[in-house]
């Protein structure tokens, strides 16, 4: 890192002094700047290792001025910086990248750099000096939930895709057992089919046995592995054994290691998943507003944490509309000389995470009777009334939705 000499580290008193960072995955750029563009210094790059923002932090304590360092969310770049100088004592506002794109598109030219931009970041933090604000440890928890709630996705799609080619290998060795057993449940954290074909993995482990044989022995694994023992599921599998041509040979040594792998995966996949959305629990239940999220029609306490994951502070947010626009199922305005657009799709432009969540809290409330709190579940079956498509209903509903978590959560902080 470059040593920086200021003008104010000779002991002169400025008033205000706003510090811009421009943060990249391994770097970032600095600068310092006064009221009326008057530069304290240039922009320059910092490496996120413990020499260079020791430098940085202590350049900045020598300022002794009213100095605020303004940095835009970058995903979890940003994190190391944010809390390696907050750590030091100085203040920090983290800036919405929406809102930093908005303030930099009101320049003519739209030239951009890491030094540009970071200049633009200090500039912000000037124009924007009062409303600034210190970022605050319920942010970070915002942050981690965030963070958490990208890696809960991450793992669902890997376990779609385990699913998949588990249910692929079985169409080889076991046709049809999907349609007897059930996979995973939420509810009792049970995978029975993943459980019964791990232990049998061929149709030709159970048509050896006799149907006595197997009975007795699936009642056997039934009760080892906490199922009900029923007879009558015994007596079904094995006339689907009978009954079924496996296309890959038992004798096969790559058979039971392919069928067995396939299940040791998933279930690592599913460990992981209950490991996370336990800790996204533990998370959203310090928050003031989880008990209103969670209590709200369709949400329940798996959804309840992964909304407020996405979601975030509902303070960021300074209409409904601006929630809902943050999901992308607001319509974009289409408007040219004297005709106004009105059959519009929604805009999709922004948190493709929240929606499907969004939408899955609006599946959860169709595929139950009407909840205590059912002012959605009504508003989709009224629009369903009025002649328009499910998708479009329940786009409506969660349009509903997030203006009514809007205007609860925010009374939470009021």
């Amino acid at each position: 890192m470059v040593t920086i000499t200021t003008n104010l580290d000779r002991g002169g008193k400025a008033s205000v002094i706003s510090v811009g960072i421009d943060i990249s995955k391994e770097k970032s750029t600095v600068c310092v700047l006064k009221p009326y563009g008057e530069v304290v210094c240039s922009p320059f790059e910092i490496n996120h290792t413990e020499k260079d923002l020791s430098e940085l932090s202590a350049m900045l304590l020598r300022l002794n001025e009213d100095v605020k360092i303004v940095i835009e969310a970058t995903g979890i770049y940003h994190l190391p910086v944010l809390s390696y100088l907050q750590d030091r004592g100085l203040f920090v506002s983290v800036i919405n990248p929406f809102e930093m794109k908005q303030y930099r598109s009101q320049g003519l030219r739209s030239v951009k750099t890491d030094k540009k931009d970071s200049i633009a970041i200090a500039n912000y933090g000037i124009d924007h000096w009062f409303r600034l604000k210190d970022y605050e440890i319920a942010e970070g928890l915002y942050q981690e939930l965030k963070i958490l709630g990208r890696q809960y996705s991450h793992y669902m799609c890997m376990r779609i895709e385990s699913v998949q080619s588990l249910t692929h290998l079985l169409d080889y060795t076991m046709p049809g057992i999907k349609n007897l057993l059930k996979g995973w449940q939420d509810s009792t954290e049970k995978d029975k089919l993943s459980d019964f074909v791990e232990a049998y993995w061929h149709f030709d482990n159970i048509t050896k046995l006799s149907l006595e044989e197997f009975t007795e022995s699936y009642k056997t694994w039934a009760k080892t592995k906490g199922y009900h023992q029923s007879q009558n599921k015994a007596v079904k599998i094995y006339s689907l054994a009978q009954d079924g041509i496996p296309t890959l040979p038992a004798e096969m040594e790559s058979t039971q290691i392919m069928i067995q792998q396939s299940v040791s995966v998933l279930r690592q996949i599913n460990t992981t998943l209950k490991t996370i959305l336990t800790r996204m629990q533990e998370l959203a239940k310090k928050l003031p507003e989880y008990p209103v999220v969670r209590a709200m029609g369709g949400v329940g306490d798996i959804l309840a944490p992964k909304l407020i994951a996405e979601i975030g502070d509902i303070r960021r947010f300074h209409s409904s509309k601006a929630l809902i626009a943050y999901a992308g199922i607001d319509a974009p305005p289409y408007q040219s000389g004297q005709f106004i657009g009105t059959n519009r799709k929604i805009s999709k432009r922004g948190s493709s995470t929240l929606r499907k969540i969004g939408y899955e809290v609006m599946r959860v409330l169709k595929t139950h009777n009407a909840p205590e709190d059912s002012a959605v579940y009504w508003y989709i079956l009224k629009k369903e009334s009025e002649g328009k498509s499910k998708k479009v209903s329940k786009i409506a509903g969660l349009n509903k939705f997030l203006r009514i978590y809007y205007a609860r959560v925010k009374e939470v902080y009021q």
